[in-house]
């Protein structure tokens, strides 16, 4: 079978090789794209199929029948590698032999030319009852435009289909929400996906039909505004991902996003994506406001025979109970009370949005569209009332996000706070990350709303959860850029300049604490000390400690986990104790639990490793707690993490301490391990150990055997990672060398890492392991033998060295 693009025959005409050769000009034209290129190329998919039809129809000589286009081709809307959707109209007189050949006739030369078709013989009243018992049969058929034959029979079925679609509106419009909801169940919302599927998913393509079939049903409409626009660039981003791809695929995978935004002209892929989201947004909102308005026609007319027969023929007037000045609840809604007047009250849409929120009710779009209009800009400085009814939104929990969106929607959160437009609908290409920089803006708020018991200044806390990312919207570091964005924003809302500062602090150093956490040796003083002097006082990190728990919450769930709350709130209870005037305390070596002296005791009289299986009682911890204890020797951290490798566990995070047991003589390896298995169940600790022993007596070539695991089980191409990247950093600790290695989460990384280590003749201190999604984030304290750091020239060197090895 020859696809179109393939074929060379440049004759045009009425064959299938005239015509696929036309085609083939008409997608290769450069100064036709958009809605132009769809209904030209439907307009000439029409002469094709109308000039086969009559040559079928000659052959065949079947009477009264028509071709009819349905769904995207009934819409003359055909992308390059859309399917053909057609219907055979008769009227029941033809021989059913001769009415075969004629579909025949019409089918085959479509197949041949490599194109998708969809395709059914029906009469009108085959059609009408068909699409009485399946719901896309009748969505696709209110679409359906005649391309050849007899209009007339076609234009009787549009009539009693719409008839039908239109009587029967409240037993189709549940079903096809129902549709939509679990639509978007399995495929995501469109707005948040970093590879979306255009079509599917929530906010794409199909949601724009189901839309138009409400509007079909004259039960409601959606809002007109925009609608338009954002259905064209998502066909337009289709187009574009078929023509780069050759493919008739939904899906803008990520490899395929740059050529994509190339052929669109946009700058790059950020800059597809970012238009794609805001197109999804505006479909995802005006199916939020019609869907609403559906359910509340359809409970009217439920209600209303009750109504009548309480009231006689006159219905009762939707009572309006207050909220707030200016805005009142009426049929579910928050609206505005007759009395107000936004020209007159800029606090106004705050305290709408408030009153919204704390009510957990939906706003009304009309209210929010008046607003909008008419809204008197507010005073800068900001009035104290307005500051503490943008407080009270961003506290009111989940309902802000559905409030904060309706807002966003109508742009009046752009014209409160100019800075967001650098943020709205902006992607995050990191996997961990669920939402787009706005929406995770707007999550931290709601989380951090439930942690403001916990702090002496909520509204800070709540302030911070808005602003902390802004900067990613500005090139370079976002903490940097965003702390300048979050003083010029809090100045402007009205806080005081003591505020400002803080705020500004808490901006710059959002990621502090669970960076330093994770990522570095909480026994070393100038740690302490270095994130004392950042945070500054009690008070400002208290809310930090409250921020960070909100944004790791909030950013999703490889990002916060029981462990890595014990380990931030380590943190902070010691940052709190140098705050209040203690020294940090040198802490040359962990103080071992009972649990683990036990084991090192074991291991220093064995002469040999010792562990420990430990299921973790947290209800979101991953995996379980390995602990094991080593005499210490040579080759300890390639050798155990080679052998978790091995046996297929997944290695979350892990710390490796030196201890001395008073009373003893010699030093005690202890490593603590939190590991899953990568499918299966958990190895025995016997098997562990058994390896274990083997792999630090030689016995066990570790090397050899994961070489021989990847070579039998090797990686799916994808999207190439960055490379692995080693880096010195500086002034971190006065009692060792730290390292942090980033690279892909890969098998064996970190016994690549420990014999990278082990060959340059250092001693690894302390090591924090963090996986997060497909990366790690690896952080090693290295000393020389006898304890000391590393002098720079040497500590460069081993980075070098490292990330060769991994390389």
């Amino acid at each position: 079978m020859t696809s179109v693009e393939e074929t060379t025959d440049n004759t045009a005409g009425s064959g299938p090789s005239g015509y696929a050769a036309a085609r083939l000009r008409l997608l290769q034209e450069e100064s036709r794209s958009g809605p132009s290129r769809r209904s030209a190329l439907a307009a000439l998919t029409d002469d094709w199929l109308r000039a086969q039809f009559a040559t079928a129809v000659g052959e065949t000589g079947v009477r009264g029948a028509a071709l009819v286009a349905v769904g995207g081709y009934g819409r003359a809307e055909l992308s390059p590698r859309s399917d053909l959707d057609l219907v055979l109209l008769h009227d029941g007189k033809a021989e059913p032999r001769a009415l075969a050949a004629l579909a025949d006739r019409l089918w085959y030369p479509v197949w041949d030319l490599g194109l998708a078709l969809d395709h059914s013989v029906r009469t009108p009243g085959e059609a009408r009852k068909t699409a009485a018992e399946d719901l896309k049969v009748h969505l696709g058929l209110l679409d359906a435009r005649p391309v050849a034959g007899d209009a007339g029979l076609l234009a009787g079925l549009r009539t009693s289909v719409l008839a039908d679609w239109r009587n029967l509106a409240a037993k189709r419009l549940p079903q096809l929400h129902d549709l939509c909801l679990e639509r978007a169940e399995r495929a995501g919302e469109l707005r948040f996906l970093l590879e979306p599927d255009l079509k599917e998913a929530r906010g794409g393509l199909r949601d724009v039909t189901a839309l138009r079939a409400v509007a079909a049903s004259w039960l409601a409409d959606a809002p007109r505004e925009g609608l338009a626009e954002a259905r064209r660039r998502l066909l337009d981003a289709r187009d574009a991902l078929h023509l780069v791809t050759g493919r008739a695929t939904e899906r803008l995978s990520l490899q395929e996003q740059t050529p994509v935004a190339a052929r669109l002209g946009l700058l790059d892929a950020d800059a597809l994506l970012r238009e794609v989201y805001e197109a999804a947004r505006v479909v995802s909102y005006a199916g939020d406001v019609t869907w609403r308005e559906v359910g509340r026609v359809l409970r009217a007319r439920a209600a209303r025979p009750r109504l009548r027969g309480l009231l006689g023929t006159r219905g009762a007037a939707p009572e309006r109970a207050p909220l707030a000045e200016g805005v009142v609840e009426s049929d579910g809604e928050a609206v505005l009370a007759l009395a107000a007047r936004p020209d007159r009250d800029p606090v106004l849409p705050l305290r709408f949005g408030a009153a919204a929120a704390q009510a957990g009710l939906p706003v009304s779009l009309h209210a929010v569209r008046r607003l909008a209009a008419q809204a008197k800009p507010l005073p800068v400085p900001w009035p104290a009332e307005a500051r503490e009814q943008l407080i009270t939104l961003l506290g009111a929990g989940e309902p802000t996000v559905a409030v904060w969106e309706a807002l966003e929607a109508e742009g009046i959160i752009t014209k409160l706070l100019p800075d967001w437009e650098r943020v709205r609908c902006r992607p995050q290409r990191n996997p961990v990350h669920t939402w787009t920089v706005d929406r995770h803006l707007v999550e931290t708020a709601v989380r951090a709303s439930e942690l403001t018991r916990r702090v002496g200044r909520p509204d800070l806390l709540l302030m911070a959860a808005l602003l902390h990312d802004i900067g990613k919207g500005w090139p370079g570091d976002h903490s940097v850029a965003g702390e300048t964005i979050a003083r010029d924003v809090a100045a402007r809302v009205g806080f005081d300049a003591q505020d400002v500062a803080v705020l500004g602090v808490l901006v710059r150093h959002h990621l502090l604490l669970i960076d330093t956490a994770t990522r570095r040796d909480l026994d070393d003083p100038a740690t302490v000390k270095a994130v004392a002097e950042a945070v500054g006082s009690p008070g400002t990190l208290e809310v930090l400690h409250a921020l960070t728990e909100a944004d790791a919450l909030a950013t999703g769930p490889a990002a916060w986990s029981t462990w890595r709350g014990s380990l931030v709130a380590d943190l902070v209870a010691r940052v709190a104790a140098v705050l209040r005037g203690a020294a940090p305390a040198v802490t040359e070596l962990e103080i071992p639990t009972t649990d683990q002296e036990r084991l090192a005791v074991e291991a220093l009289r064995t002469g040999e490793p010792v562990l420990a299986l430990h299921a973790r009682q947290e209800e979101d911890a991953v995996g379980v707690e390995l602990v094991v204890a080593v005499p210490d020797q040579p080759g300890v951290l390639p050798a155990v993490a080679g052998v978790l490798a091995l046996h297929r566990l997944t290695v979350r995070a892990a710390e490796l301490r030196s201890l001395e047991l008073p009373g003893r003589m010699g030093e005690v390896l202890v490593l603590r391990w939190r590991v899953s298995a990568e499918y299966g169940s958990l190895p025995q600790a016997a098997r562990l150990r058994t390896d274990l022993v083997r792999a630090l007596d030689g016995s066990l070539d570790v090397p050899a055997k994961l070489a021989d695991r990847e070579a039998a089980y090797p990686r799916r191409r994808g999207v190439v990672p960055p490379p692995p990247r080693v880096a010195v950093v500086p002034e971190v600790s006065s009692l060792a060398t730290v390292l942090e290695v980033r690279a892909p989460d890969a098998v064996g990384l970190l016994h690549r890492i420990g014999r990278a280590l082990e060959a340059a003749a250092v001693r690894v201190r302390s090591a924090h392991v963090s996986t997060l999604g497909a990366n790690a984030v690896d952080t090693l304290y290295v000393t020389t033998v006898d304890g000391k750091p590393l002098d720079p020239a040497d500590a460069a060197a081993l980075a070098a060295s490292v990330e060769s090895a991994l390389t």
